[in-house]
């Protein structure tokens, strides 16, 4: 299974962004989607996530600003970031939930980081 992260950048306070993580692979199925950031020197922090059964859950400072989604046909999860903050500055990481087998045994798979910059 890989996950290729895409759409960061440089980008002024207030902004927005889109991330994009394309997926492929050999997938049984698919547990859960999510974005997580870190930033040097703390630890990775989950961002948004959103279940097969497309429940979504954000990070407190998130809600309201960043919206999660997925498009099955494209293999493909989003994060649209809006109203962009300097604290938002991190690397951030799709991550897939991957269930391979019957038995509901899962596997953490990690795209590669695509770095995002809110600065003036």
């Amino acid at each position: 299974v890989q996950l290729q992260a895409s759409g960061g950048g440089l980008v002024q306070p207030g902004g927005s962004l889109r991330l994009s993580c394309l997926y492929s692979g050999n997938i049984f199925a698919i547990d859960a989607m999510g974005w997580y950031r870190q930033v040097p020197g703390k630890q990775r922090e989950l961002v948004a996530s959103v279940t097969n059964s497309g429940r979504t859950t954000y990070a407190d400072s998130m809600k309201g600003r960043f919206t999660i989604s997925r498009d099955n046909a494209k293999n493909t999860v989003y994060l649209q970031m809006n109203s962009l903050k300097p604290e938002d500055t991190a690397v951030y990481y799709c991550n897939l939930v991957v269930v391979r087998n019957w038995d509901h045994e899962t596997d953490d798979y990690w795209g590669q980081g695509t770095q995002v910059t809110v600065s003036s």
